[in-house]
């Protein structure tokens, strides 16, 4: 996703990037993944540039994807 569009979906609907605190009825729970060594480079190099924790990329990726597999 490019800067620009993530800055849209960020201006358009705030909650969706809150993940400090979960929504009501969406409780979190801890999971463990492993992911290859490149894998990891090219998430922190991505969250780097959009200034953004590793773990922020990861959850909105995986959200955005859930979401286009839901409809």
């Amino acid at each position: 996703m490019k800067t620009m569009d993530m800055a849209k979906k960020f201006t358009d609907n705030q909650e969706y990037f809150d993940i400090t605190r979960p929504k009501s009825g969406q409780e979190q729970q801890r999971v463990n993944v492993d992911f290859p060594i490149w894998m990891l480079h090219s998430l922190d190099k991505e969250a780097k540039r959009l200034g953004v924790p590793r773990q922020a990329i990861i959850k909105f990726w995986i959200a955005e994807k859930l979401d286009r597999v839901a409809l």
